[in-house]
Protein backbone atom coordinates (compact mmCIF):
# COMPACT_ATOMS: atom_id res chain seq x y z
CA UNK A 1 0.00 0.00 0.00
CA UNK A 2 3.13 2.40 0.88
CA UNK A 3 4.45 1.50 -2.65
CA UNK A 4 1.12 2.01 -4.39
CA UNK A 5 0.87 5.68 -2.86
CA UNK A 6 4.71 6.78 -3.63
CA UNK A 7 3.67 5.64 -7.31
CA UNK A 8 0.64 7.82 -7.28
CA UNK A 9 2.66 10.72 -5.51
CA UNK A 10 4.94 10.15 -8.44
CA UNK A 11 3.05 10.38 -11.05
CA UNK A 12 1.32 13.82 -9.58
CA UNK A 13 4.68 15.51 -9.31
CA UNK A 14 5.28 14.38 -12.78
CA UNK A 15 2.58 15.93 -14.18
CA UNK A 16 2.93 19.31 -11.81
CA UNK A 17 6.49 19.36 -13.24
CA UNK A 18 5.37 19.10 -17.11
CA UNK A 19 2.89 21.88 -16.13
CA UNK A 20 5.71 23.93 -14.82
CA UNK A 21 8.36 23.34 -17.56
CA UNK A 22 6.21 24.73 -20.02
CA UNK A 23 6.00 27.88 -18.29
CA UNK A 24 9.44 28.38 -17.63
CA UNK A 25 11.05 27.11 -20.67
CA UNK A 26 14.55 28.70 -20.51
CA UNK A 27 15.75 26.97 -17.63
CA UNK A 28 14.08 23.31 -18.51
CA UNK A 29 18.05 21.46 -18.79
CA UNK A 30 18.54 22.75 -15.10
CA UNK A 31 15.02 21.88 -13.95
CA UNK A 32 14.97 18.48 -15.92
CA UNK A 33 18.91 17.70 -13.84
CA UNK A 34 17.32 18.91 -10.61
CA UNK A 35 14.30 16.32 -11.40
CA UNK A 36 16.80 13.93 -12.21
CA UNK A 37 18.42 14.36 -8.91
CA UNK A 38 15.34 14.34 -6.64
CA UNK A 39 13.59 10.85 -8.28
CA UNK A 40 17.71 9.49 -7.70
CA UNK A 41 17.53 10.45 -3.77
CA UNK A 42 13.40 9.26 -3.76
CA UNK A 43 14.66 5.63 -5.25
CA UNK A 44 15.22 3.09 -1.86
CA UNK A 45 17.75 0.17 -2.28
CA UNK A 46 17.59 -1.42 1.30
CA UNK A 47 20.20 -3.24 0.31
CA UNK A 48 22.61 -0.39 -0.12
CA UNK A 49 21.93 1.41 3.08
CA UNK A 50 24.54 1.60 5.25
CA UNK A 51 25.38 -0.59 8.00
CA UNK A 52 25.41 2.48 10.80
CA UNK A 53 23.19 5.18 11.19
CA UNK A 54 24.26 8.86 11.55
CA UNK A 55 24.06 8.35 15.43
CA UNK A 56 26.13 5.09 15.17
CA UNK A 57 23.70 2.82 16.09
CA UNK A 58 23.50 -0.76 13.76
CA UNK A 59 20.43 -0.07 11.41
CA UNK A 60 18.45 -3.26 10.11
CA UNK A 61 15.52 -2.93 7.61
CA UNK A 62 12.19 -4.81 8.30
CA UNK A 63 11.56 -7.28 6.26
CA UNK A 64 8.60 -9.38 8.23
CA UNK A 65 6.58 -7.43 10.49
CA UNK A 66 5.99 -9.11 13.73
CA UNK A 67 3.48 -11.61 14.25
CA UNK A 68 3.15 -12.57 10.66
CA UNK A 69 3.40 -15.81 8.66
CA UNK A 70 3.78 -14.79 4.82
CA UNK A 71 7.91 -14.91 3.96
CA UNK A 72 8.72 -11.48 2.58
CA UNK A 73 12.41 -10.81 0.50
CA UNK A 74 13.66 -7.86 -0.73
CA UNK A 75 14.06 -8.22 -4.38
CA UNK A 76 17.13 -6.44 -5.26
CA UNK A 77 16.25 -6.35 -9.01
CA UNK A 78 12.77 -4.56 -8.51
CA UNK A 79 13.64 -2.68 -5.52
CA UNK A 80 10.28 -4.00 -3.70
CA UNK A 81 9.23 -6.53 -1.28
CA UNK A 82 8.00 -9.77 -2.59
CA UNK A 83 6.56 -12.89 -0.81
CA UNK A 84 9.24 -15.42 -1.35
CA UNK A 85 8.37 -18.62 -3.41
CA UNK A 86 9.91 -22.47 -3.59
CA UNK A 87 8.49 -24.06 -6.78
CA UNK A 88 5.69 -21.43 -7.53
CA UNK A 89 3.98 -21.58 -4.56
CA UNK A 90 3.83 -18.68 -2.19
CA UNK A 91 5.83 -19.37 0.70
CA UNK A 92 4.27 -19.79 4.36
CA UNK A 93 5.60 -20.49 7.42
CA UNK A 94 3.92 -23.15 8.61
CA UNK A 95 4.38 -23.47 12.29
CA UNK A 96 3.75 -20.06 14.95
CA UNK A 97 3.87 -16.74 13.35
CA UNK A 98 7.23 -14.59 13.30
CA UNK A 99 8.20 -14.18 17.19
CA UNK A 100 9.66 -10.51 16.47
CA UNK A 101 10.33 -8.05 13.17
CA UNK A 102 12.53 -9.95 11.08
CA UNK A 103 14.97 -8.50 8.57
CA UNK A 104 18.58 -7.58 7.37
CA UNK A 105 21.29 -5.80 8.17
CA UNK A 106 21.69 -3.32 5.08
CA UNK A 107 25.25 -3.57 3.25
CA UNK A 108 26.58 -7.29 4.70
CA UNK A 109 26.64 -10.20 2.80
CA UNK A 110 27.67 -13.59 4.27
CA UNK A 111 29.36 -14.73 1.22
CA UNK A 112 28.92 -18.35 0.19
CA UNK A 113 32.40 -18.83 -0.55
CA UNK A 114 33.05 -18.47 3.02
CA UNK A 115 30.23 -20.72 4.63
CA UNK A 116 27.43 -18.04 4.45
CA UNK A 117 24.25 -18.45 3.20
CA UNK A 118 24.61 -15.87 -0.12
CA UNK A 119 22.10 -13.22 2.03
CA UNK A 120 22.55 -10.46 3.86
CA UNK A 121 23.09 -11.24 7.67
CA UNK A 122 19.24 -11.60 9.44
CA UNK A 123 18.00 -9.75 12.41
CA UNK A 124 14.85 -10.44 14.78
CA UNK A 125 14.19 -7.27 16.34
CA UNK A 126 12.53 -7.98 19.36
CA UNK A 127 9.69 -5.12 19.41
CA UNK A 128 5.90 -4.86 18.38
CA UNK A 129 5.27 -4.89 15.29
CA UNK A 130 7.39 -2.48 12.68
CA UNK A 131 5.89 -1.70 9.30
CA UNK A 132 7.24 -3.03 6.52
CA UNK A 133 10.16 -1.85 4.94
CA UNK A 134 10.87 0.46 7.80
CA UNK A 135 14.25 1.58 8.52
CA UNK A 136 15.25 0.80 12.29
CA UNK A 137 17.90 1.84 14.66
CA UNK A 138 19.03 -1.38 16.57
CA UNK A 139 20.99 -2.64 19.92
CA UNK A 140 22.43 -6.08 18.61
CA UNK A 141 21.91 -8.19 22.15
CA UNK A 142 23.17 -11.64 20.84
CA UNK A 143 23.45 -13.64 18.10
CA UNK A 144 21.46 -17.26 17.56
CA UNK A 145 24.26 -19.23 15.90
CA UNK A 146 22.31 -21.75 12.93
CA UNK A 147 23.43 -24.19 10.04
CA UNK A 148 21.25 -24.25 7.58
CA UNK A 149 21.96 -27.37 5.50
CA UNK A 150 25.26 -27.16 6.09
CA UNK A 151 25.74 -23.22 5.21
CA UNK A 152 25.97 -20.20 8.02
CA UNK A 153 22.54 -18.90 8.89
CA UNK A 154 23.72 -16.64 12.18
CA UNK A 155 20.37 -14.28 13.45
CA UNK A 156 21.47 -11.31 15.07
CA UNK A 157 18.99 -10.75 17.84
CA UNK A 158 18.09 -7.03 18.66
CA UNK A 159 16.10 -4.52 20.39
CA UNK A 160 15.28 -1.07 19.38
CA UNK A 161 18.03 1.29 20.28
CA UNK A 162 14.79 3.54 20.59
CA UNK A 163 14.00 2.33 24.44
CA UNK A 164 11.02 3.35 24.27
CA UNK A 165 9.61 1.14 21.91
CA UNK A 166 11.57 -1.70 23.73
CA UNK A 167 9.46 -4.64 25.25
CA UNK A 168 12.97 -6.31 26.64
CA UNK A 169 15.17 -3.96 28.23
CA UNK A 170 18.20 -5.66 27.67
CA UNK A 171 21.49 -4.73 26.18
CA UNK A 172 23.52 -8.03 26.76
CA UNK A 173 23.00 -11.91 26.59
CA UNK A 174 23.36 -12.06 30.34
CA UNK A 175 21.02 -9.43 31.06
CA UNK A 176 18.77 -11.02 28.59
CA UNK A 177 19.87 -14.91 30.03
CA UNK A 178 19.03 -13.63 33.50
CA UNK A 179 15.75 -11.54 32.78
CA UNK A 180 14.24 -13.62 30.23
CA UNK A 181 15.67 -17.13 29.84
CA UNK A 182 12.15 -18.56 28.43
CA UNK A 183 12.20 -15.68 25.30
CA UNK A 184 15.47 -17.43 24.82
CA UNK A 185 14.01 -20.64 24.75
CA UNK A 186 11.08 -19.70 22.54
CA UNK A 187 13.41 -17.94 19.82
CA UNK A 188 15.21 -21.02 19.43
CA UNK A 189 12.81 -23.17 19.54
CA UNK A 190 11.19 -21.05 16.96
CA UNK A 191 14.24 -21.04 14.64
CA UNK A 192 15.20 -24.53 14.85
CA UNK A 193 11.26 -25.83 14.75
CA UNK A 194 9.82 -23.93 11.54
CA UNK A 195 12.13 -25.22 9.06
CA UNK A 196 13.84 -28.82 8.75
CA UNK A 197 17.57 -29.24 9.01
CA UNK A 198 17.92 -26.32 10.92
CA UNK A 199 20.86 -27.07 13.42
CA UNK A 200 21.31 -24.88 16.74
CA UNK A 201 24.81 -23.95 17.17
CA UNK A 202 24.92 -22.10 20.54
CA UNK A 203 24.47 -18.48 21.62
CA UNK A 204 27.05 -15.52 20.96
CA UNK A 205 27.06 -12.64 23.15
CA UNK A 206 26.48 -9.07 22.30
CA UNK A 207 30.32 -8.53 21.38
CA UNK A 208 30.27 -11.36 18.99
CA UNK A 209 27.03 -10.17 17.50
CA UNK A 210 28.59 -6.99 16.52
CA UNK A 211 31.62 -9.13 15.43
CA UNK A 212 29.45 -10.95 12.91
CA UNK A 213 28.03 -7.97 11.49
CA UNK A 214 31.09 -6.20 11.11
CA UNK A 215 32.78 -9.95 9.22
CA UNK A 216 30.00 -9.39 6.73
CA UNK A 217 30.43 -6.28 6.37
CA UNK A 218 30.77 -5.80 2.27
Amino acid sequence: MTEFKNKITLIVLGKFFCSFLNHFKHFKPLLILLLVIVLYSCDTNHYNASVFSTNGHVQMVVEIPSGTNVKYEFNLQSKTFETDTVDGHQRTVRFLPYPGNYGFIPSTLMDSAKGGDGDAVDVLLLSSAAEQGKLVEIVPVAVLKLLDHGEKDDKIIAVPADDKLRMIDCETLDCFQKLHPNAMKIINLWFTGYKEDMKFMGWGDEKEAMKTINNWKK
